[in-house]
C-alpha cells in the first residue's frame, strides 16, 4: 500500500493562520521524512477550513522544500480557476517538482455556496464548467495552435510554456462523491480519489469502478494499472494506547466538525440546514468511521481491513481540528516507525 497525508489544515482564528501554515510545512516535511508516498493538499476559501487556501502556492513551496515526495490536489476546486491559467500553473510546479505532480480535481464544495459566491459563480455553474476545463487544461498541456470553442470558453493561442515535465501531462485523478460519478470516470479510465466511507460501501465503489472498466473495453492491464492510483480517505492518530488516540481525536474531530458547520451557518445564503435527525449522518461526519486510530498495532489491523476491501492507496488527514503539533507529530512518527513498514 501506498500512504499519502491529506493536507486539511484548520484554522479556527485568522490570527493563528500564520502560525498554521508554518506547522503545515513542518508536517509536511515529515511526511517525507518517514517514507509517505505523496502529500494531497486541498483547496477552500474565506472560512479557515484549509489556513493555506491556495494548494498551487502551496505545493511551489513544498517542492523547494523536499525532494522525493509528491504533490497532489485533493482537490484543486476548478470551478475558481481559469483552465488555461491553471494549465500554466500546473506545468510550472510540474518542472519546479521535476515530475512530482499529481492533478486531482473536482468541482468544489458541495455545502459552501459562499465559496462560489466569493468567485462569482454559483455551484450550478461550477459543476456544468467540470468537464470542459479538464478538456481544456489537457488539451493546454499537449496541443499546439490551440483553438478551442466551448460552452464556457473560447481559446486560442500557439503553445503552452511551459510544457509538463511528465509527459505527455502529470497524471490526473478525480474526486468522486456519488456512485454515478465513481461509474463516469470508470467508463473513461480515469483513476479516482473516494472520500470517506464505509468499508463496506468502499469495496463495492471499487469493485463497480473494475467492472465498468471492463465493461468499457479496457483490458484487464490497463484496469489494475489504474485502480493502483486511486486513492481512499480516513483521519489518523496513534498514540500509545487506545485512550489517548481517542481522546486526541474526539477533541479535533468536534472542533473541526463545529468550525465546518458554524461557517455554514454564518456564510451561506439562508444559513445551513441541521441535520436529519431521520438520516444517518455521512461516514465524515461520525469519528468511529471517519478516523483510524489506536496503537500502532490496532491502526495496522485497521488498515489491513481496508487493504483487504481493496484498497490500495490511503490518504490520511494526520492533523484534525488544528491538533497539538507535538501529538500529530509523535502520531506520524508511530505510524511511519511501526506501521507503514508491515504494508510496504
Amino acid at each position: 500500500m501506498r500512504f499519502g497525508s491529506f493536507v486539511f489544515p484548520v484554522s479556527h482564528q485568522p490570527e493563528n493562520d500564520s502560525a498554521v501554515i508554518d506547522s503545515t510545512l513542518e508536517e509536511i516535511h515529515l511526511a517525507e521524512e518517514i517514507g509517505m508516498h505523496s502529500v494531497w493538499l486541498t483547496e477552500h476559501h474565506f472560512d479557515g477550513a484549509a489556513a493555506h487556501a491556495d494548494p498551487l502556492v502551496l505545493g511551489a513551496a513544498i517542492a523547494a522544500r523536499t525532494q522525493r515526495i509528491r504533490i497532489g490536489f485533493a482537490v484543486v476546486e476548478l470551478a475558481f480557476h481559469h483552465p488555461v491559467r491553471l494549465a500554466i500553473q500546473t506545468a510550472l510546479l510540474d518542472n519546479l517538482s521535476h515530475g512530482r505532480l499529481i492533478v486531482g480535481t473536482g468541482r468544489g464544495s458541495a455545502y459552501n455556496h459562499y465559496e462560489y459566491l466569493g468567485f462569482g459563480i454559483t455551484m450550478e455553474d461550477g459543476l456544468a464548467r467540470l468537464e470542459e476545463a479538464e478538456e481544456l487544461m489537457v488539451a493546454a498541456w499537449t496541443g499546439e495552435d490551440l483553438k478551442h470553442k466551448g460552452e464556457h470558453w473560447s481559446i486560442e493561442f500557439p503553445l503552452l510554456r511551459p510544457r509538463p515535465y511528465q509527459k505527455p501531462h502529470p497524471p490526473m485523478v478525480r474526486a468522486c462523491i456519488s456512485e454515478a460519478s465513481t461509474v463516469k470516470m470508470a467508463e473513461i479510465g480515469r483513476p479516482i480519489m473516494i472520500g470517506i466511507q464505509t468499508l463496506p460501501t468502499l469495496q463495492a465503489r471499487l469493485e463497480r469502478y473494475q467492472a465498468t472498466m471492463l465493461d468499457s473495453g479496457f483490458t484487464e492491464k490497463q484496469t489494475e494499472a489504474t485502480l493502483d492510483q486511486c486513492w481512499a480517505s480516513r483521519d489518523l492518530l496513534v498514540a500509545d494506547s487506545y485512550d489517548e488516540a481517542l481522546e486526541i481525536a474526539a477533541a479535533g474531530f468536534e472542533r473541526e466538525r463545529t468550525h465546518f458547520r458554524h461557517a455554514r451557518e454564518v456564510y451561506n445564503p439562508g444559513g445551513f440546514p441541521p441535520p436529519d435527525p431521520n438520516r444517518p449522518a455521512p461516514p465524515g461526519e461520525v469519528l468511529e468511521q471517519a478516523f483510524i486510530l489506536g496503537t500502532p498495532s490496532q491502526v495496522a489491523e485497521q488498515v489491513a481491513e481496508m487493504r483487504d476491501v481493496g484498497v490500495r492507496n490511503l490518504m490520511l488527514k494526520l492533523n484534525t481540528g488544528e491538533m497539538d503539533t507535538h501529538k500529530v507529530r509523535k502520531s506520524m512518527r508511530l505510524f511511519g516507525e511501526k506501521v507503514m513498514p508491515l504494508f510496504a
